[in-house]
């Protein structure tokens, strides 16, 4: 399906008017792109904060986006939208430079463009990380396959962090070993353990999310015998202990694990 992006360069002033005209004409949302975003300080605690780009973003003013779908009423809808635009100085509405400019764009499933850059990858000695959607014939008798569809969970298998944590459960996981896997995300390292041998493995992600993904990934890699996933903050509430620990994830979160275990 083809649509029509609308873009209107305005002022802070009269963005919100504008969104509404934009709704009103049948945009389901709008995008604001507003260089007052990139003064803004914001407390990042836990890496949620990301640096945005000064070339995303007018040098001056603030630009309204939506998108329309290509008919035979987008023309009409269009002039209606620079018309409700040009009446809104009847209220004193300062609306800039008001230049609006109309782009076509096709229809992408974003949420699975990404696949096409991810490819299997040998990350280890033992182990090769393969997309659920690619046919992989492995090179060696003793290669291990990670079949892996991460799905909206964090985790590809191919991070640097990930193929380090991969590399240290290689030369450490013993036959028999209980393992738990703190922030398990797509639950890559899970699967890793338990195909090197551990004789329990317990994930845990906070994210309900990436919880699901991860139980149909042990399923997939058939180590959900020996490997389960729970949601879970850390590792509150557990009590048992184990051989190792593996926790791919933000080093102030890590300091807030340790801190616990300190404490208990």
């Amino acid at each position: 399906m083809k649509w029509s992006e609308i873009s209107i360069l305005t002022t802070n002033e009269a963005v919100e008017p504008i969104s509404n005209i934009l709704h009103e004409a049948g945009a389901s949302g709008v995008v604001i792109e507003d260089p007052l975003e990139l003064e803004k300080e914001r407390e990042d605690q836990f890496g949620e904060i990301y640096q945005l780009n000064p070339d995303d973003y007018p040098e001056e003013g603030v630009i309204v986006k939506a998108y329309l779908p290509v008919n035979s009423f987008l023309g009409e809808t269009v002039d209606e939208i620079k018309e409700a635009i040009n009446n809104l100085i009847i209220y004193n509405i300062d609306i800039g430079l008001n230049k609006v400019s109309i782009s076509e764009v096709n229809e992408e499933e974003w949420a699975t463009a990404w696949k096409k850059y991810y490819n299997p990858v040998k990350i280890s000695e033992k182990f090769t990380i393969v997309p659920t959607w690619e046919d992989y014939t492995p090179v060696n008798t003793d290669e291990l396959i990670i079949e892996l569809d991460p799905g909206m969970a964090f985790g590809t298998g191919t991070h640097p962090t990930t193929v380090m944590c991969i590399q240290a459960l290689e030369r450490t996981v013993q036959p028999g070993d209980r393992v738990v896997d703190v922030g398990t995300g797509s639950g890559v390292l899970s699967i890793a353990a338990a195909k090197l041998g551990a004789g329990k493995v317990e994930a845990m992600d906070l994210d309900d999310v990436a919880v699901q993904v991860a139980k149909l990934n042990l399923k997939l890699n058939k180590v959900h015998d020996v490997a389960t996933i729970s949601q879970n903050n850390l590792l509150d509430g557990v009590a048992e202990g184990a051989d190792i620990v593996v926790a791919n994830i933000l080093a102030e979160v890590i300091l807030r694990l340790l801190t616990m275990q300190a404490r208990s």
